[in-house]
């Protein structure tokens, strides 16, 4: 996906802001040019998917792509039952990656080394599952939504939802819905860009920062924090903070301190079109 967009806009530098599993779907935001530099707070914000599991077969990718590697018995669903169940996993906690993942391990992606029959020990990483919600069920399957943090595999979670029910699970089904801070914007698939008759649209990169307070510059303060220099701003947060120039440019990111009293922190430079697109 990010190579696509890339050879629709001329081969840019770009990157993408966390993979999605070949059977996901859903938000893929694509940092472009100078907007790389805000691809770590992208990474870093929260996500919200919907997925679909099947209870008594386990594989060993977590999903159905996989080969089914254990079988148990189903029990029958109950509502009340289920509900507990994926409210016991939310808030913060500790979780185990998937071999079929793709951290590394000695510069080899995890699913490299899993396709070649290889298992490492992968340390637990702290994530937290901020909301988790029952949507559905049927059968041997259920659908549910949760939002969660940085590192959070749904995978995971799926098995794990098995164990707490008796049984296994695996994934047959995920959506990532969104990613912040872009909940609820448009999304356009690669199908879609690809027919558009000029280039895709771009928001501007200060779009991936609505948390950060904004601060105004003059002419003269624009220019000192241009050349490396700091400068005091009265009345500028501390902390990182947007910068925007006399005319509304936005600049890229700087850090106050107490006084007022701010130094660049990363800057952008004019080359060619900047922003996030979300295929």
């Amino acid at each position: 996906a990010l190579q696509q967009v890339r050879r629709l806009l001329g081969r840019p530098k770009a990157g993408h802001t966390g993979s999605l599993d070949p059977l996901a779907t859903g938000m893929l935001p694509i940092c472009i040019g100078e907007a790389t530099k805000v691809a770590g707070v992208l990474l870093a914000g929260t996500k919200g998917y919907t997925a679909t599991l099947r209870l008594g077969e386990r594989t060993d990718t977590g999903d159905s792509s996989g080969t089914i590697v254990e079988q148990c018995a189903v029990p029958e669903l109950e509502e009340g039952r289920l509900v507990a169940a994926l409210h016991a996993l939310r808030g913060p906690q500790q979780q185990v990656p998937p071999m079929y993942s793709a951290l590394k391990r000695d510069g080899q992606p995890l699913y490299k080394l899993a396709r070649r029959g290889l298992t490492v020990d992968r340390p637990a990483r702290a994530i937290e599952i901020y909301e988790i919600e029952l949507l559905e069920f049927a059968a041997a399957t259920l659908r549910f939504r949760v939002e969660c943090s940085k590192g959070s595999y749904i995978r995971v979670l799926a098995e794990q939802v098995g164990v707490a029910l008796g049984s296994c699970a695996h994934l047959t089904a995920l959506r990532r819905d969104f990613a912040e801070p872009f909940r609820g914007q448009r999304m356009y698939t690669l199908e879609a860009l690809q027919a558009l008759p000029g280039p895709p649209p771009l928001l501007g990169a200060d779009q991936a920062l609505p948390h950060l307070p904004a601060v105004q510059l003059s002419t003269a303060q624009a220019r000192a924090l241009s050349f490396g220099q700091s400068t005091v701003v009265a009345g500028a947060a501390n902390g990182q903070v947007r910068l925007y120039d006399a005319n509304g440019r936005f600049m890229g990111l700087g850090s106050g301190s107490d006084g007022g009293e701010l130094r660049p922190l990363r800057l952008f430079v004019d080359e060619g079109p900047r922003g996030v697109n979300r295929p």
